[in-house]
């Protein structure tokens, strides 16, 4: 090939190098040949490589929500970032649309321990933010302002409580009929009951036995929770697990019945990463995203699935 047939080629391909955003990635383990285990259905998996307008890598997402067809995503470093999105039995295209520093009621761009945003949620024309470090749950405008701080239950406001600083607030969800709930990442100090998790309203609890650590929830329905739960570690075993949770369904301890829809075991051939955000897309649908910890060893994937039983 000749320099100018070459320079031709290359001139076609750099819109496709400078646009490239999203590859295949196979998460099911290499010798399974469906996409149904359990009763999850992985519709699809997509290694995702972002950045703002600015030229900066968009990273440590650690939760999504979705709403009129805008994905709305946070990072720990307290960012938040509308995405369109565009979807059908797979992800075919994600663009940035815009991007956001969280900031206080004053303006002022949140900083260190202020800004580790963990949680998210629609919540009318506006987003509900969770924060894992000084615990406390926010109703912020579209654009990252925040509005007001909301009320929690009483047993989250005393900070004593958490197993540490970097194990709080983990994961929100809102719907008219339960209100706000929020769950710690880890199972709160002085809980006698060590192997159930408790999800908080503002004056009511629920408790799910569940194994691993929190990063997400989302309504499935008017009643039903789906919990996303994880243990993660660089080097050895890591698993993602969904749980849903039936809210009408507990006993008089407050005990509701849940049941295991999925759980994804490196130890069992899955190419799993550190799965912290989960929303809900269409009737059946979710999509599940992973915080690449801003590690070179890492990867954002964003994986596209729905329960099938």
């Amino acid at each position: 090939m000749n320099l100018p047939n070459r320079l031709k080629l290359f001139f076609l391909l750099f819109p496709v190098f400078l646009f490239a955003q999203m590859e295949e990635f196979r998460l099911l383990p290499d010798f399974y040949d469906s996409t149904s285990f359990m009763k999850i259905n992985i519709l699809d998996t997509k290694y995702i490589q972002l950045k703002t307008k600015k030229g900066k890598t968009i990273s440590e997402l650690s939760d999504l929500a979705y709403c009129n067809n805008i994905l709305y995503a946070i990072s720990d470093r307290g960012n938040l970032y509308h995405f369109n999105i565009k979807m059908d039995k797979k992800i075919r295209d994600l663009k940035l649309l815009q991007s956001f520093s969280l900031r206080d009621g004053e303006g002022e761009k949140l900083r260190g321990t202020e800004r580790d945003s963990e949680g998210l949620a629609v919540y009318g024309d506006k987003l509900l933010i969770s924060f894992e470090r000084n615990q406390r749950v926010a109703l912020y405008s579209k654009n990252g302002i925040e509005l007001k701080k909301m009320k929690l239950n009483k047993k989250l406001r005393d900070k004593s409580r958490y197993i540490e600083a970097n194990k709080g607030l983990e994961a929100v969800t809102y719907n008219d009929k339960y209100g706000l709930i929020t769950i710690p990442e880890e199972i709160l100090k002085g809980v006698k009951k060590k192997k159930y998790h408790t999800l908080y309203a503002k004056k009511k609890v629920w408790r799910f036995k569940a194994d691993g650590d929190i990063t997400s929830i989302e309504f499935i329905d008017k009643n039903t929770l789906l919990i996303l739960l994880r243990k993660y570690r660089f080097m050895g075993n890591r698993f993602t697990s969904l749980v849903r949770v039936h809210l009408d369904r507990c006993n008089k301890k407050r005990v509701c019945q849940s049941e295991l829809l999925a759980k994804f075991d490196s130890f069992r051939g899955w190419h799993i990463d550190n799965f912290e955000g989960l929303c809900k897309v269409d009737k059946n649908r979710y999509l599940m995203i992973s915080d690449d910890n801003g590690s070179f060893f890492q990867k954002t994937l964003l994986v596209l699935f729905e329960i099938i039983d």
